[in-house]
């Protein structure tokens, strides 16, 4: 009977943390909208092109091996969830990655394909 008191104890201290640490739901909207765009396999494409540093959209589009009308589209989603920024230059407009938290992710991601747990 103790353990079975000791068990419901933690997790009721469990449950408390996970409370106190819980994101507000606007924010979790934001994340979960910002983990959806960068899911989608042509854009997670595009951000593997990025983290070597910033492209204008033809070497993107080389990169990828897309189209570039097509590109545009997915940068424009990308640009909107702010995961890229976007500079001119010219007639030229150049994408990066505006935050490196992302980059870290994606490089965390491709480390977390060989294993196998």
């Amino acid at each position: 009977m103790k353990e079975t008191k000791e068990i419901i104890e933690l997790h009721e201290t469990r449950v408390k943390e996970a409370k106190a640490n819980m994101l507000p739901e606007e924010d979790i909207a934001t994340l979960a909208a910002r983990f959806k765009a960068i899911s989608e396999p042509s854009r997670l494409s595009i951000l593997l092109a990025l983290s070597y540093g910033e492209l204008c959209v033809e070497h993107i589009t080389e990169a990828v091996g897309g189209n570039q009308s097509a590109v545009s589209h997915q940068l424009k989603i990308l640009k909107d969830n702010k995961i890229i920024k976007a500079r001119r230059d010219g007639k030229n407009i150049y994408y990066s990655i505006s935050d490196e938290h992302v980059v870290r992710m994606i490089e965390l991601s491709k480390e977390h394909l060989g294993c196998e747990e």
